[in-house]
This record gives C-alpha cells, structure tokens and sequence, in this order.
C-alpha cells in the first residue's frame, strides 16, 4: 500500500480578500510539479467566499466538475439554462464536454461560503454537457459512507463520466471505519473536512488528505468526530 500525504499547510494558497482559497493540486498561480494530479482526480480547491462576491461567468470543457457546499448558498448560472442555489449538505456535478460557461456567486449577503470545488478527468471526451444538483441530509451519513457520486447514479447518487465514487462519512471518535474498492486498480483520495483520524501509521487533521494505492480496502481510525470525504478514482486512465 502505498500513501501520499498532504498536510492542510502545505497546500498552495492564494487570498484575493473576497476569495481564500487552497490548492491540494497545481492550480492558477500555484505550481508544484509534484502536485499534478492523483490518477484522474486532478483539482480539489477549498473555498472560502465573502457574502456577495463571487467567479464571474467563465467557461470549462471536457472535465467532471463535482461542488460540494459545506457553509453558506452557492448562486448558481449557466450556459445550459440552469439557475439554482446550492444550500449546505447539497453537491453539484457538472459534466463540462463539449464546452459550457457559468458563474457562481455566494447567494447570501450577509454569510460567507465554503466549498470544495473538485474536477475529475472524463472517461469520454467531448460529451453533451449537463447538470445535476442533490440533498444528502446528515442522517444518511451517520456513522456511515453515503455515496452522493457514482459513475452509474446508484442509490441516488449523482452521476458523472469516470469510474469514479465520491463518499462523504461523518463518524464518532473511537470508532472505526472501513472502505472497499468498487473498481480494483483504482485509488482512494482522502480528504478530512473536519476532525481527526488514523490510517495505518499516518495522523491525518481537519483539511489534511492522503491518497492511497495499492490496496482492496483500508481501515480508518477515528481519533475524534469527523466528516471525511472518500474520492475512489482510476490511477490509470488515460
């Protein structure tokens, strides 16, 4: 098994005054060549917008864009006709294919927003572009992975172009968790939202992520409550 640690500090960062923002991989101004990508997970920014402000309209193509509110109301538009507002415990994907553009505002005027904004390598290039937007409540994560993305839009996932599963847990400390591959060859990127927790000899704390190879299934110790998100991705893709 192999590990690839990623300590929050160690995260490129940027702070715009109306955006903080940091990079686990190489991302605008921040470069590190060692930080490309993990298999096909290839951007995972952790937000932080002020009230009001926001990405004008900008476009993408040809990627899987997964957004995940963890504070506040995302305001959301885009070249397809959609218009939402992404509240806490709701994700977005985006498949971007052959090319869309949108903007995304914090709704609120008064309450910052945090997100995880995430882009996946597609499995299929130059799709037809399309959305989709879904509530997991808390209590389908209690003690317990809910899969919120899939490759097939299972168990009322959302869905995206990648052998791809994203899983969100919220455990209890001294409690033990464990995942298993849905696709063997694939790997598992970790990220602790919140909390503390082991794996193998590896302490991993709030932001903190680890990227694993190599193995079927893995064990996570709880070391205090936390809400851990698992992205199991192909390590070959291309």
């Amino acid at each position: 098994m192999k590990l690839t640690v990623h300590k929050a500090g160690s995260r490129g960062k940027a702070n715009h005054g109306w955006l903080k923002t940091w990079h686990t991989f190489s991302f605008a101004n921040y470069y590190n060549p060692t930080r490309m990508n993990f298999g096909a997970l290839r951007v995972l920014n952790d937000d932080s917008i002020q009230a009001g402000m926001g990405f004008g309209t900008h476009p993408h193509d040809n990627m899987e864009i997964i957004t995940i509110v963890l504070e506040g109301e995302l305001e959301h538009h885009d070249s397809m006709g959609n218009g939402s507002v992404i509240t806490k415990g709701e994700v977005q994907v985006m498949s971007a294919g052959t090319g869309i553009q949108h903007s995304e505002y914090n709704h609120s005027e008064e309450q910052d927003l945090s997100l995880l904004q995430i882009w996946v390598f597609p499995d299929k290039q130059n799709v037809e572009p399309r959305y989709g937007q879904a509530q997991f409540p808390d209590n389908e994560m209690t003690g317990k992975w809910r899969v919120v993305v899939s490759p097939d839009g299972a168990d009322n996932s959302l869905w995206i172009h990648q052998q791809s599963w994203f899983s969100i847990g919220n455990f209890s400390r001294g409690s033990v968790s464990e995942l298993k591959l849905n696709k063997p060859g694939n790997g598992w990127y970790l990220f602790v939202i919140s909390g503390s927790v082991k794996i193998g000899e590896e302490t991993l704390n709030t932001r903190d992520g680890i990227g694993i190879e190599g193995a079927e299934n893995i064990e996570i110790n709880i070391e205090e409550d936390s809400k851990i998100l698992a992205i199991e991705v192909p390590i070959s893709f291309r």
